[in-house]
């Protein structure tokens, strides 16, 4: 594993795979961008070509090429090893299975389940997807299977295979039956694999199909919550559908498996889907990674449309900018392609509506008299607005929402105020709370520390360089007598992350700086003028005791040290 590792970033550089999803600007020595994991208008996101590191001074994350891939992709490390080998060109060499840990144990077993329905694709099952207008190729792209009638098929087919009766059931596959046996909990369904960002089959959603289907039975059937399904966090499509995300720079949601197929095969290759869930935050952020824009076509019946605001919401208080793609009634977008084409659904994408104008579209269009309009918009429309995360596209919508009420911009906005606002803050309120404690309760956030870390930041960075531009070992001389040797010992233990965001620091300040020992000298001139002012203090109260009981002796030495310390601070400042 670790070769591997290493033959990854031999021939992947971070800004080879940073660049794959921000745009780099040159800063001096690194380079910088919009940070992709929180929302910024001034960059604050950092990377170091010759460090291979990343760190970002606006949420302060930071690391190598596989926690950036990790992290914009929403991966665990095997499955950001799994994207940057393919990306290098790398085999990726696998332990012998009873090595491998319990997740990578689950991956295998569900992959072997993904060719195990694929193989048993029926040719009913074939002509119902064709009915449907789905070809066979993309079929086979998208791993479609089938489940058959037999109560354990599947069960006995991973027993063989080797796996557990509690790996099958711990991968949602089948549950226990009363007498210690297994049942298959897919069956008499069309299967479609839902990957991981990696590509990695990580659970399965199944249409009801056959002829001794239940007519009792869900339509739909999704797997279980498990160690590797999240359905709040796992998006139908996505491992398919980012590369053409961020080429358009825009998603376009759907509500399910054949809407996906349906809209890929029409040339919409940036559609993602939910998987049996409502449209959540997770989902928000996992494709705010890349791209700011989304398109919701959700069905026109009235279930599509409120699936389609909750989701909207979700996306707008995740920063998205959301839009409304309106379909015809009573056609969802796999029927639409088929019935009409591919151009009619290529029409809907491209009119469709910023959400704000699409609610009051519809409200205009359903709500007879200007007072019911007005309390429909109050009602409706404005918890959106409130979720807008923007000030400028609020203020847009907000006038505009004046001018089709025909009132005042300060009206609505103050109905806007008194509007109760749940999520306003959230997590970053939460973050910044916990922040405050940790200051409070760590006597080293100090300003005296800072500055010790300021002057540590510059030692790092020097460390770092080839060729550095101040005598390393004389500066770390220097600054342990500045600051003293347990404060230096304390720095020294600092955790590598923290160590890498300094130097990203002393790099951002003093990069282009054509004399940091000029700088790092001044730093360690004010430590040691801070510090003698501090000595300077406790001396001048010890020398005011000690005249007010009139200890003569103590007195002479606390005025020749207070001199002294005068004149340290005096020499420092004329250093200056």
């Amino acid at each position: 594993m670790a070769d591997t590792v290493q033959q990854i970033k031999d021939r992947l550089s971070i800004v080879d795979v940073v660049s794959q999803y921000v745009k780099l600007e040159r800063a001096g020595a690194s380079l910088r961008a919009r940070c992709p994991f929180h929302a910024e208008r001034t960059p604050s996101f950092h990377v170091s070509p010759d460090r291979g590191t990343y760190h970002c001074f606006g949420c302060n994350v930071g690391g190598d090429i596989f926690s950036f891939v990790e992290a914009i992709e929403g991966l665990d490390f095997k499955g950001a090893l799994k994207v940057l080998a393919e990306k290098a060109g790398v085999p990726l060499v696998y332990e012998r299975p009873e090595k491998r840990d319990e997740r990578e144990r689950l991956f295998e077993l569900m992959e072997v389940a993904t060719i195990f329905y694929a193989s048993r694709l029926s040719s009913a099952a074939t002509k119902y997807l064709k009915g449907r207008g789905i070809t066979e190729a993309t079929a086979q792209t998208f791993r479609v299977g089938l489940a058959g009638d037999a109560w354990s098929e599947l069960s006995d087919h991973l027993k063989d295979k080797r796996f557990s009766d509690k790996e099958i059931i711990d991968a949602g596959l089948a549950k226990k039956t009363e007498r210690g046996g297994l049942n298959d909990k897919f069956r008499n369904r069309i299967m479609f694999p839902i990957a991981d960002s990696a590509g990695r089959v990580a659970g399965f959603s199944g249409r009801i199909f056959g002829e001794k289907a239940s007519p009792e039975a869900p339509k739909y059937l999704n797997s279980p919550e498990t160690p590797l399904f999240h359905k709040s966090r796992i998006l139908y499509g996505f491992d398919r559908a980012k590369q053409s995300i961020r080429k358009n720079n825009c998603a376009v949601l759907v509500e399910g498996q054949m809407d996906l197929l349906a809209s890929h095969q029409a040339g919409w290759g940036n559609t993602l889907a939910v998987s049996g869930t409502a449209f959540t935050l997770e989902h928000a952020a996992l494709i705010r990674r890349m791209t700011d824009n989304l398109v919701i076509a959700l069905d026109a019946d009235e279930a599509g449309i409120k699936a389609a605001g909750r989701a909207a919401r979700a996306a707008l208080q995740g920063g998205l900018n959301v839009k409304v793609a309106q379909l015809p009634k009573d056609l969802d977008p796999a029927d639409l392609i088929l019935q009409k084409g591919a151009e009619e659904w290529k029409k809907a994408i491209r009119d469709s509506k910023d959400i704000i104008t699409f609610l009051l579209d519809v409200l205009e269009e359903h709500m007879k008299t200007p007072d019911r309009f007005r309390r429909s918009v109050e009602q409706v429309v404005l918890p959106f607005l409130s979720d807008v995360q923007s000030p400028i596209a609020r203020e847009q919508y907000l006038r505009e929402i004046a001018e089709r009420l025909n009132v005042s911009e300060a009206a609505v906005a103050e109905a806007l105020e008194k509007l109760p606002r749940p999520a306003e803050g959230g997590a970053r309120a939460t973050a910044a709370e916990s922040s405050k404690k940790e200051v409070a309760s760590n006597p080293t956030h100090s300003r005296s520390f800072d500055r010790a870390k300021q002057a540590f930041s510059i030692l790092l960075w020097q460390q770092s360089l080839p060729k550095p531009s101040l005598d390393v070992a004389a500066y770390a001389r220097e600054l342990e007598a500045a600051i003293g040797k347990d404060a230096l010992t304390a720095l020294g233990t600092l955790p590598e992350n923290e160590r890498e965001a300094l130097r990203f620091s002393a790099e951002r300040l003093h990069g282009k700086s054509p004399n940091p020992q000029k700088a790092a000298e001044a730093l360690l001139s004010v430590i040691l003028k801070e510090l003698f002012a501090e000595e300077l203090r406790e001396a001048t109260l010890q020398l005011k005791k000690a005249e007010s009981g009139k200890n003569e002796d103590e007195v002479e030495r606390l005025m020749g040290v207070c001199k002294l310390l005068t004149t340290r601070i005096a020499q420092l400042h004329e250093k200056v």
